[in-house]
């Protein structure tokens, strides 16, 4: 599975974005697809994800703010994200895990399709 983010930008304190991430081949919604992000010097972050049923998992990070989804016929799983914060800026990324018919995981060593990446900063 080949992924592509887009969406990132600049946005300030407060404001929203939707990050798109595009899979290829036919039987991508079969996927569990994550979201992590990475600010500098730090470590990369299991932001949430969704499974092949969409049944999304959410973390901290995630919780009350942000919303995963995926539009199968689009071949595309969305990260939308509300009430941005200067502490969320980061790259944000897109991976797949190969097994099929299985849920996410927090874990970046359990994903083997990974995206190029989108940054996402927040302004004070």
């Amino acid at each position: 599975v080949s992924l592509l983010e887009s969406g990132g930008g600049l946005v300030q304190d407060g404001g929203s974005l939707r990050l798109s991430c595009s899979g290829s081949g036919r039987s991508f919604s079969s996927y569990p697809v994550g979201w992590f992000r990475q600010a500098p010097g730090k470590d990369r972050l299991f932001v949430g994800g969704i499974d092949w049923r969409n049944s999304v998992e959410i973390t901290d990070i995630s919780r009350g703010r942000f919303t995963i989804s995926r539009d199968s016929a689009a071949n595309k799983v969305y990260l939308e994200m509300n009430g941005l914060k200067p502490d969320d800026t980061a790259v944000y990324y897109c991976a797949a895990r190969s097994l099929k018919w299985t849920g996410p995981s927090s874990r970046s060593v359990d994903y083997d399709s990974w995206g190029q990446g989108t940054q996402v900063t927040v302004s004070s």
